[in-house]
């Protein structure tokens, strides 16, 4: 079987791409490499460099490769961004996802597997996020996000589409050395050119009604991510039950403060960190229950804290 992973030069996409190939399946790449990198593709797998705007590219994609499957990755995904950015924000990430759906219609691919996020949530007053919690997106890259859930469930309708979507959030740590995660705008990389260049780290936000002030969040690895992306893949191809979306959830979540102590303790480098004003468009606290994927894709936690940030600080040093 043949998964074409949108985004696959991307740092999550990449480690898709490396998961399908160690489940015996065949990734086709499409990016445009606008924050991806052409060394994340492994060689011999196909590699398309263009936009999922593109129509013409992704019908070639598809229809040139023997296409079965789609993992779709590819977008713009920077929640604080976006709100001064709403335009591009639903350009790749709306339109885009309407660009994928007719392609695929058209080469009668059926199935989706759809990297949507937590996002779609938004600032939720629960102790633990459900499939079904409400949604109230707190950013324009939230609701494309929510708004791409249900062109996959009314595609579905119309054309007979199968599909899940794998909502999570902050996703962390490297499952191998040659790929990282190099973000301008997420903590994990921030903290680390920080330390590397000698400057202080610092904390967006530490008034939060959370029990240290700063955000919580589910942090997740990013390998394990990728298992559960080809999970979905196998259940789909096997004609499975699948539900319409599932929540990647730790059930606990740990605060920005909590990663800076690990930080400081897995790296040896000692810091206090600055306090910075919040970033518009971060919700305070969001943790998902992961029981529903634990149940169908063999969703876990396999890394603890200290283990996902040293796997992350073990890639940024191969980089220097």
């Amino acid at each position: 079987m043949t998964w074409l992973v949108t985004g696959g030069a991307g740092y999550i996409g990449a480690h898709v791409v490396r998961a399908l190939i160690d489940d015996g399946l065949e990734p086709v790449v499409l990016d445009d490499l606008s924050s991806g990198h052409a060394a994340f593709v492994p060689e011999g797998v196909p590699f398309i460099q263009a936009s999922i705007l593109d129509r013409a590219a992704v019908d070639r994609a598809i229809g040139e490769r023997g296409v079965t499957g789609v993992i779709h990755v590819a977008g713009f995904k920077y929640a604080g961004v976006s709100v001064e950015r709403p335009l591009h924000t639903y350009e790749q990430n709306v339109t885009g996802m309407v660009t994928l759906l007719a392609s695929m219609q058209q080469h009668g691919v059926t199935q989706c597997v759809f990297s949507s996020s937590a996002a779609v949530f938004g600032d939720v007053d629960v102790e633990l996020v459900g499939e079904d919690t409400p949604k109230a997106p707190a950013s324009p890259y939230g609701e494309s996000k929510l708004i791409g859930e249900w062109l996959l469930a009314d595609q579905g309708v119309a054309a007979g589409l199968r599909h899940t979507s794998l909502r999570y959030f902050n996703v962390v740590g490297s499952g191998d050395a040659s790929l990282r995660d190099t973000s301008p705008h997420n903590l994990f990389p921030l903290v680390f050119d920080a330390l590397v260049a000698g400057r202080t780290p610092r904390i967006n936000g530490a008034d939060y009604p959370t029990p240290d002030g700063t955000c919580v969040r589910d942090y997740i690895h990013v390998a394990d991510l990728a298992l559960a992306h080809v999970a979905a893949a196998r259940r789909l191809e096997r004609g499975d039950s699948i539900e319409p979306a599932y929540n990647l959830g730790s059930g606990d979540g740990v605060s920005v403060r909590q990663i800076m102590d690990a930080m400081a303790r897995v790296t040896g480098i000692a810091f206090d960190p600055e306090v910075a004003p919040r970033r518009p468009g971060d919700p305070a606290r969001i943790v998902a229950s992961g029981e529903l994927a634990a149940r169908d894709l063999d969703w876990r936690m396999r890394h603890t804290l200290d283990e996902m940030v040293a796997s992350a600080w073990a890639a940024r040093q191969a980089a220097l």
